[in-house]
């Protein structure tokens, strides 16, 4: 199956890329194809490392506005869900995230699997 992997980013350390290779790699295992957005972000933008998340940063290092990076990332993100997604597998905190809940949104319009991930236990 190929997922696209949706969750909080902004305002979170690294842009929780952490949790992101974290499900990435878990999917990977069970044979899933996976469009890991940290993935693609760093492929695009190098690792830029942000302890606040801080999307204005991460737009001023790649030479953006906030709302250029947001429409580029979305444009990517969307057109991968439409042209390739079987499903949408949401982190932890989807709820909270404008970016998560939009990709979900696209999910449930085109009728796509949803997968809620569960959180990593740390032990």
């Amino acid at each position: 199956m190929r997922v696209y992997l949706a969750g909080p980013m902004r305002g979170l350390p690294n842009f929780n890329s952490s949790s992101f290779h974290a499900a990435a790699a878990k999917l990977r295992a069970e044979s899933h194809v996976v469009f890991n957005p940290a993935e693609h972000d760093e492929e695009v933008f190098g690792k830029i490392r942000s302890p606040k998340g801080s999307e204005t940063t991460l737009a001023r290092k790649a030479g953006m506005t906030t709302m250029e990076l947001r429409r580029e990332v979305f444009a990517t993100d969307m057109k991968w869900i439409c042209d390739h997604a079987d499903a949408i597998a949401l982190l932890p905190g989807w709820e909270d995230s404008k970016g998560a809940t939009a990709e979900r949104a696209l999910g449930v319009a085109l009728g796509l699997k949803i997968i809620e991930m569960e959180k990593e236990s740390s032990t």
